[in-house]
């Protein structure tokens, strides 16, 4: 069986999959892990990465390496794809010195339409849409991913979009809790960029979501007293209950959001911003939920290395 390691480094948060086929030829997890590093740490208003920033995210892949190695998975099977933040910083060749040195490959700052092909394949390989056509939504940190394709797989359309939460925290909330007019002002860029989009959000047979804005939103719709992936995976909200977690979470202050009980510690100053992106997108829909997925561009990295490799 063919063993491949899947490093996907975006503006909040770092991931790493180690997978392999199983005897039907699916996508066998071996080890999954998630950290946040917040890489994006003001990119959007200076356009460099921050000394701290890469020096937290060079932590996590010095470590990241010696569970690579550990697996026995080599750099001709090991890809790492970076996104938004990677794609505006100045200074990004201190960023790709630094992981080639640690983990013998180059990262790869993927195009737009890359990114959607790889989030939408990831996302279908473990959910069964219900209608279509998809829609696949990847709220990340610095950057939405919106994508429209059909239940087979076959992308129509794909649009990356100027909205994450980091990016939308840093421009428009930085009060805790965040001030009625920034939200406002907030709410009316997402508006803005989304009716702008091209996306036709009417015609939407299937909504998935996938990445750190949407699973967590569900952690806390679900109650969670810590966070559980299997349950999480195919959890459905509707466009009231994500009304309803953006109400409840803008109202809050961070170190009550922090205390919630699946919530991550370093996303709850986020959070907000991500389940505002969700909500404008929800208002737009007709369909009668999202349905969350924690198969993502991880997986369709992870997939498409495992191609290569049989």
């Amino acid at each position: 069986m063919s063993r491949v390691a899947a490093v996907d480094c975006g503006t909040n948060s770092i991931r790493l999959l180690i997978a392999e086929t199983g005897p039907d030829g699916r996508l066998v997890d071996l080890d999954r892990r998630t950290e946040i590093v917040r890489l994006g740490q003001g990119v959007d208003a200076t356009g460099e990465f921050h000394p701290d920033a890469l020096a937290r995210t060079f932590a996590v892949v010095d470590a990241y390496a010696e569970v690579v190695a550990a697996a026995g998975v080599g750099p001709d099977r090991t890809r790492f794809v970076a996104t938004s933040a990677a794609r505006d910083a100045r200074n990004r060749q201190a960023f790709f010195d630094g992981i080639r040195s640690r983990l013998g490959v180059l990262p790869e700052v993927v195009t737009g339409d890359e990114e959607a092909r790889l989030s939408f394949s990831g996302a279908l390989s473990r959910v069964l849409p219900d209608g279509e056509p998809v829609l696949v939504m990847d709220i990340g940190g610095g950057s939405t991913e919106l994508i429209v394709g059909s239940a087979a797989g076959e992308l129509v359309s794909a649009i990356s979009l100027d909205i994450g939460s980091v990016r939308l925290t840093e421009r428009f909330l930085p009060d805790s809790p965040p001030a009625a007019v920034g939200l406002d002002r907030a709410a009316g860029y997402v508006d803005g960029l989304l009716d702008s989009s091209g996306v036709d959000f009417g015609a939407v047979g299937a909504w998935i979501g996938v990445a750190g804005t949407a699973t967590t939103l569900a952690g806390v719709h679900l109650g969670l007293e810590r966070y559980d992936r299997e349950l999480v995976h195919g959890c459905r909200m509707t466009r009231a209950v994500l009304a309803d977690l953006y109400t409840q979470l803008s109202g809050l202050d961070v170190d009550a959001i922090r205390a919630l009980p699946s919530m991550h510690p370093q996303r709850a100053d986020v959070i907000t911003a991500g389940a505002l992106i969700a909500e404008r997108v929800a208002a737009r829909l007709s369909v009668p939920d999202l349905v969350v997925s924690e198969s993502d561009i991880l997986d369709g990295i992870a997939l498409d290395l495992l191609r290569r490799a049989s």
